[in-house]
């Protein structure tokens, strides 16, 4: 069983391999391709990745193994019952601005990601669309916090929001992933 990811360990990785992005936007945009309809099986999302992060250019395979980890960890989170899955963020020990901006990074690597696979909001449900415009609204936060215990429920409240709304989506336009699970054998 592989470690799972954390955030510190992605954003340097990535960092050190000239990709300006955190760990938090690079998982937002892996859930939101996912939450947003995007097959489990379908490879196209490290050409979106590389487009949307990387100017386009093919990833090392340093990184290419590091993304792929965290496309598996983050499938396997979004399939397993019960919220499991883990938004990549700065550790609780981390100043609380970090965790807000990571949020932030994370929220709009979501909307990017659910955008390139849900181009038509129409079709999906008022929560759906509700917890989108929310996330439009967290993106857009600006203020920093004080290192206080009111703006730590406030943050947690917010993380927990955005986790609930992304497994919300997932389960309304995701669960398709589930069907072509079952329909091919799995190669391994």
């Amino acid at each position: 069983m592989e470690k799972q990811l954390d955030y510190d360990s992605v954003s340097n990785k990535l960092s050190q391999h000239g990709i300006v992005v955190d760990g938090a936007e690079v998982h937002g945009i892996l859930c939101g391709m996912l939450c947003g309809g995007m097959s489990l099986t379908d490879q196209k999302w490290l050409s979106a990745l590389s487009d949307t992060i990387h100017q386009g250019e093919n990833f090392n395979d340093a990184t290419t193994h590091l993304l792929n980890t965290l496309f598996n960890q983050t499938c396997q989170q979004l399939l397993e019952p019960e919220f499991a899955l883990q938004l990549m963020l700065p550790d609780d020990q981390a100043p609380i601005n970090d965790r807000g901006e990571a949020l932030i990074n994370w929220v709009h690597g979501f909307m990017l990601g659910f955008g390139l696979h849900q181009q038509d909001l129409m079709q999906c449900s008022a929560d759906v669309k509700e917890a989108l415009e929310d996330f439009g609204d967290i993106a857009r936060m600006e203020e920093p916090m004080d290192a206080d215990e009111e703006s730590e429920r406030a943050l947690f409240e917010v993380m927990e929001y955005v986790k609930i709304s992304a497994i919300l989506c997932f389960s309304e336009l995701g669960q398709s992933l589930l069907d072509d699970q079952q329909d091919k054998p799995s190669v391994h």
